[in-house]
């Protein structure tokens, strides 16, 4: 049996291990924040933005975020429906419903005619996802926004290390939210943040986020409004901190990666993987490929040939309102969301793939093309 390939794990050093250690061994009382406070001042140079509140979860933050803006009960929130259930798990907590609409086929994100479509006069707000380190048209998500008085909502979850027309995403829209799971570019085992330039916005989640105590509040355990416990702990934080000391390392290992798969595929005419586009930058946080139709290569065909050569691969998300919590929320027909998915696959990306492994990966995918054509 071949080596196992995985497709994904973080890149854990010393300098990780050390920071962990002095927030497990010194992290208390009055230290209690310490590393919390750097790592959300760290990621807000590296972001440009003005404010960032670090949270146990992107979803929580996302869900902290959308509270904050106010959505409730008969309200609707548009979003793609190629997604994971942590981007829409929240909407229907906060008691209002999710609107799924369709993709592009170039980027895999939300497509502004789709969303036009689908406003009404319960449409409260839109939430732009940046798949696998692809960015959403955010000129035109932001023009909709602007003539339609709606937020937009970046969940950046997967986009670290992307560059829209010079800004990252998650500081361009109303508010953005960022996950450092395991598999991300930069990790705290689990985490996530919140980030916005709009004071009052981050005023709101910041009380949201302690329980309901205002920042300003004297009195102890008194809490101003019913609130959430999404706090990161200090020793992920910690990690996180360590991450972002050597962020620009991770994020172009990955890029790197992307670019050997590109290498490998560039004369094969009937793969496409993750766009750049003028002005654009993409993150390479999942190299994806997709096939033509007429490879006749299906998500099925991809996970047994990997599986058979002890390589992970992860399936390109299924649309969300084809899953048993979601299809009730299905009132639009989603093409693109429906079709991609079923002939794309997920490859290994992570910051100590060697080239020999990428190789190993690519060959799967060349020698199923090749077979497919004899």
């Amino acid at each position: 049996m071949n080596k196992k390939i995985h497709y994904c794990h973080p890149s854990i050093t010393d300098l990780e291990k050390n920071y962990a250690t002095d927030a497990a061994k010194n992290g208390w009382g009055e230290k209690c924040y310490d590393y919390i406070i750097k790592f959300e001042n760290e990621f807000k140079k590296h972001l440009g933005v003005k404010y960032a509140i670090a949270t146990s979860s992107c979803t929580g933050a996302l869900h902290m975020g959308l509270h904050a803006l106010g959505i409730d009960k008969g309200d609707e929130v548009i979003l793609a429906d190629t997604n994971w259930i942590a981007t829409a798990a929240p909407i229907i907590h906060l008691g209002a419903t999710p609107v799924f609409v369709d993709i592009c086929k170039e980027t895999w994100c939300i497509d502004p005619v789709a969303i036009e479509k689908a406003i009404n006069k319960n449409t409260r707000a839109i939430i732009a996802v940046h798949l696998y380190g692809n960015l959403c048209d955010m000129d035109k998500l932001l023009e909709i926004g602007k003539k339609y008085n709606l937020p937009i909502i970046e969940d950046s979850a997967e986009a670290l290390g992307s560059v829209y027309k010079g800004q990252r995403p998650g500081s361009i829209g109303s508010f953005g939210t960022f996950s450092f799971h395991g598999t991300k570019t930069i990790t705290t085992g689990e985490g996530g943040i919140f980030v916005t330039n709009n004071q009052s916005l981050y005023e709101q989640v910041l009380t949201l986020s302690n329980h309901g105590r205002d920042k300003n509040q004297v009195k102890q355990f008194w809490s101003d409004k019913v609130g959430f416990k999404y706090k990161m702990s200090n020793i992920q934080a910690a990690i996180g901190c360590a991450q972002l000391e050597r962020i620009e390392v991770l994020l172009q290992r990955k890029k790197d990666i992307l670019s050997r798969y590109k290498e490998l595929f560039k004369n094969i005419d009937v793969i496409s993987m993750n766009p750049e586009y003028e002005g654009i930058e993409n993150g390479a946080w999942m190299p994806t490929v997709v096939f033509a139709k007429e490879a006749k290569i299906t998500r099925e065909i991809l996970l047994e040939s990997f599986f058979k050569k002890n390589i992970d691969a992860r399936v390109f998300f299924w649309p969300l309102s084809s899953t048993p919590p979601m299809i009730d929320y299905s009132k639009v027909d989603n093409p693109n969301a429906y079709d991609i998915p079923s002939r794309s696959i997920n490859l290994p990306s992570y910051h100590d793939m060697s080239d020999d492994d990428i190789n190993a990966v690519a060959s799967v995918i060349i020698q199923l093309l090749e077979k497919n054509a004899g």
